[in-house]
C-alpha cells in the first residue's frame, strides 16, 4: 500500500495525525475551517429559514446532542 502524502506540506503522513504528517499541518487545516478558508458550497441558513422549516430545528437538535 502506497503511503499517502500530507495534504499541507506533501511530507509522507503520520499515522498518528493521518492524513497529516504532523499536529502543526493537522492544526493548520483546523485553522483553515474554522476561519472560512475551506468551506462546503451551498445556501446560507438563516434564522428565518430555521423557523419555517421544522425538519432544520429537528436536525440542529439531533447534532447538539451527539456532542
Amino acid at each position: 500500500m502506497k503511503k499517502e502524502k500530507c495534504p499541507m506540506c506533501k511530507q509522507s503522513s503520520s499515522a498518528k495525525f493521518e492524513p497529516f504528517c504532523s499536529e502543526k499541518c493537522a492544526n493548520k487545516d483546523l485553522g483553515n475551517w474554522l476561519t472560512g478558508k475551506y468551506y462546503i458550497p451551498g445556501e446560507k441558513v438563516n434564522d428565518e429559514m430555521i423557523n419555517e422549516n421544522p425538519e432544520i430545528i429537528d436536525i440542529i437538535k439531533k447534532d447538539k446532542l451527539d456532542f
